[in-house]
């Protein structure tokens, strides 16, 4: 606002939102850091020229090279403190306009709760996990009726049961003993050939049927001698 504008009760100005405030200090900052490596190329310029002087003893000219250097110098280091302080009120904003999102977000993640919340009763809430775990329980109860053996061997003893098991296992273990084989003993091989007495009897049964005609061989005598 202008200074007639304030003096005359003029039109407010509509202050910028954080983000124009910061894209301005970003445009100036940018702008201030060109000048400033201007002012450095400058200094150098000086700072040559009165190098240049002074090897030729042109000694005022290397004095107003030096006394311009500083002025530059001066206003490099204006510079640099504005953009010190342009740096962190820009650094503030930014950290402002985060903040901003982040609470705007979370008040309307708060509503959004509400809203849903909203045709929701505590206490009914209550009486419908009551009925619900109520109707649970029922439900068990009659898995556990369905599931129950009423008419199907109810009427059973367990003992007549047991006798019975041990019964037939005694049964099996009875087969299984009997069932056994007995080893049998292994009886030597027949001989094949005859027995010497067995041989003798042959011998004295073949010179029998022989008859005398055989006595007056000399081969079946020595035969008949040889084998008694």
């Amino acid at each position: 606002m202008s200074f007639f504008g304030k003096m005359f009760g003029g039109k407010k100005e509509v202050a910028p939102t954080t983000g124009e405030a910061i894209q301005k200090l970003r445009e100036t900052e940018n702008m201030l850091i060109k000048k400033q490596e201007f002012l450095e190329a400058k200094i150098e310029d000086e700072l040559n020229i009165a190098r240049t002087n002074a090897s030729k003893n042109k000694r005022e000219l290397a004095l107003q090279a030096l006394k311009k250097k500083k002025r530059l110098e001066k206003q490099l280091q204006q510079i640099d403190g504005t953009l010190s302080t342009i740096e962190m009120q820009r650094e503030a904003l930014e950290s402002a306009n985060t903040n901003t999102a982040v609470l705007t977000t979370m008040k309307n993640a708060a509503d959004a709760l509400k809203t849903a919340h909203q045709n929701m009763d505590v206490d009914k809430v209550h009486d419908m996990m009551d009925d619900i775990a109520e109707q649970q329980d029922v439900a068990r109860e009659i898995s556990d009726a369905i599931s129950n053996p009423v008419a199907f061997g109810a009427d059973l003893d367990d003992e007549d049961l047991e006798r019975e098991l041990d019964e037939l296992e005694q049964e099996n273990f009875d087969k299984e003993i009997i069932g056994i084989p007995e080893p049998t003993p292994t009886l030597p091989e027949a001989p094949t050939e005859d027995l010497p007495e067995k041989a003798k009897e042959k011998k004295k049964a073949a010179t029998t049927t022989a008859g005398p005609a055989d006595d007056d061989d000399p081969d079946m005598k020595q035969l008949l001698s040889w084998s008694s």
